[in-house]
């Protein structure tokens, strides 16, 4: 319905059949002839214009728009600048099925900035094995909701995670499945503890996180490729796939991570994680060189 309210307030608008007096008076006369009509404000008449105004001319994408209540609509309406961002929310929103807070928290969290100019490597087993996983890990995961000290131990980490699991769970997106903490693995007699295991539904795999509250070093991936040859060995069944490492670490160096999963025969992923919400404006600056600098890239070439 909003659709097509925005649709012929713009026509009449445009053909210059109404001035903008003609929706106050619109939006009056609702109010006395609809009482019980929620919605119908001039302000909200003016957003149902701009709505439609925004992407009539796009067929691929109004197609998502009835997917969404009129609430997501708005803020990814208001709070998009290019057109390209409002396709990424849109398609996003439905995937993981946000909240209207949770919406709100990934634009503050600035996600489409993140998801472009940050780089994000994964080893080439993963590649190779789980192709379509490269659309469901991150480069870095916001685990602002623990309220964390500056100075933190692991197990200050930990327990966060499992005391605001459902956060967690919304942080790492849609299809994970919580299975245990400090996992028991049993190898040689021996017993170890894996930080957290997850299950994917849409990978079809368990998905094992280990914490570390200090930069990435190579050889913590020699630790968790040793979890994930005990998961696939002992644990995994037999219609899943083979198990998925996440390194997930206080900072990281590009290169070295570069280095260290060239060569790695496992799955894997390096993230960090971030305990406070990004500089916004500082990315998207970041953004906007980047468009330019490839932009002027294509040019040249």
């Amino acid at each position: 319905m909003y659709w097509q309210v925005g649709a012929y307030i713009s026509t009449k608008l445009e053909a210059a059949e109404w001035g903008d007096g003609v929706v106050d008076q619109l939006a009056r006369h609702l109010a006395v002839s609809q009482p019980g009509l929620q919605g119908f404000t001039r302000r909200n008449l003016f957003r149902m214009r701009q709505f439609y105004d925004t992407y009539r001319g796009d067929a691929k994408v109004s197609a998502l728009l009835t997917q969404l209540p009129w609430t997501h609509n708005l803020i990814i309406l208001g709070q998009s600048k290019l057109a390209e961002e409002r396709e990424f929310y849109l398609r996003t929103a439905i995937q993981e099925k946000w909240s209207s807070r949770e919406l709100e928290r990934q634009f503050k969290a600035a996600l489409f900035e993140r998801m472009i100019i940050e780089p994000f490597k994964v080893s080439t087993a993963l590649r190779q094995s789980h192709s379509e996983a490269l659309g469901v890990f991150k480069d870095s995961y916001l685990v602002e909701f623990l309220d964390l000290a500056k100075v933190h131990g692991e197990a200050d980490l930990h327990h966060g995670l499992l005391a605001y699991l459902k956060d967690f769970l919304l942080e790492l997106g849609r299809d994970f499945c919580f299975v245990g903490t400090e996992y028991p693995l049993q190898v040689g007699g021996r017993d170890f503890a894996l930080d957290l295991l997850f299950f994917h539904r849409g990978l079809n795999c368990l998905v094992a996180i280990e914490l570390k509250v200090t930069r990435f070093e190579p050889e913590y991936l020699g630790k968790l490729s040793f979890y994930l040859e005990a998961l696939d060995r002992d644990h995994r069944k037999a219609h899943e796939n083979p198990a998925i490492g996440v390194l997930l670490c206080a900072s990281k160096d590009d290169e070295v991570v570069e280095y260290a999963l060239n060569r790695t025969l496992s799955p894997a992923v390096i993230a960090e994680y971030r305990t406070q919400l990004p500089d916004k404006q500082l990315l998207q600056a970041k953004l906007r060189e980047f468009y330019a600098l490839n932009v002027g890239e294509g040019e040249r070439s």
